[in-house]
C-alpha cells in the first residue's frame, strides 16, 4: 500500500509540477505510475486528495530546509529571520510556485488554515516567546506576533509566486520582511 502512494504521489507531483493540477491528466499520472485510477481513488478519495498528499511532502521537505536555515544562524532571532527568508526564496521554484503556492491554494483553500501549518504556527510561537523572555523582543502576544510574522512570509511568497517578473519581486519581498519583523526588536539590540 505504502510502494502505491507512494508511486502515485511521485506521478502526480511530476505532473502537477510541469502541467499543473487542472491540465494534470488522472489517467496519464496513473497510467505514469503504472496504476490504475481504482488505485488512485483508493488511496486518496480522488485527484484533490492526491494533491494534498503532494503538498504535504513538499510541505515537508520545505521545513527541512528552513530548519536548516534556521540552524545555521548565529542566535535565535536570526534564526527567525532565515527561516521566514529562507520560506519567501522558496517561491522561485517552479514546483513550490506552482503546487504550493499557486495550485494548492486555488483547489485546498487558505493555506493558513492548512493542518500542516499549525506546526510551524507553534513552533514560531515558541521561538518568539523565547526571544521574549530572552530580551531580545519586546513584550508582545507571541501567539499575535508569530500568525503576522509567518503571514507575512506566506503573503510575501504568493506575491513572488503571481508575480510577472519573480525574481524582481523577491528583494523587495526579503526586505520588507526584515523590517516588519524588525519592528520586534528591543531598541537597546
Amino acid at each position: 500500500m505504502e510502494e502505491t502512494r507512494a508511486k502515485l504521489i511521485r506521478a502526480a507531483r511530476k505532473a502537477f509540477a510541469a502541467k499543473g493540477y487542472a491540465a494534470a491528466s488522472m489517467d496519464e499520472l496513473t497510467a505514469e505510475a503504472g496504476l490504475t485510477r481504482g488505485a488512485l481513488y483508493h488511496n486518496f478519495g480522488g485527484k484533490q486528495g492526491l494533491l494534498q498528499a503532494v503538498v504535504d511532502q513538499i510541505d515537508r521537505e520545505m521545513v527541512e530546509r528552513m530548519l536548516a536555515a534556521q540552524d545555521q544562524a548565529a542566535n535565535r532571532w536570526d534564526g527567525l529571520l532565515e527561516e521566514g527568508v529562507a520560506y519567501i526564496e522558496m517561491a522561485l521554484e517552479p514546483e513550490v510556485q506552482r503546487i504550493m503556492l499557486l495550485d494548492g491554494p486555488a483547489v485546498l483553500g487558505d493555506p493558513s488554515q492548512w493542518p500542516n501549518q499549525n506546526a510551524c504556527l507553534l513552533r514560531t510561537t515558541q521561538t518568539l516567546q523565547a526571544l521574549i523572555d530572552e530580551g531580545t523582543v519586546k513584550p508582545v502576544d507571541a501567539e499575535a506576533a508569530a500568525r503576522l510574522i509567518n503571514g507575512a512570509a506566506l503573503n510575501a511568497a504568493l506575491w513572488i509566486a503571481a508575480a510577472d517578473d519573480p525574481r524582481a519581486v523577491l528583494p523587495k519581498a526579503v526586505e520588507a520582511f526584515r523590517q516588519l519583523a524588525a519592528g520586534l526588536l528591543r531598541a537597546e539590540r
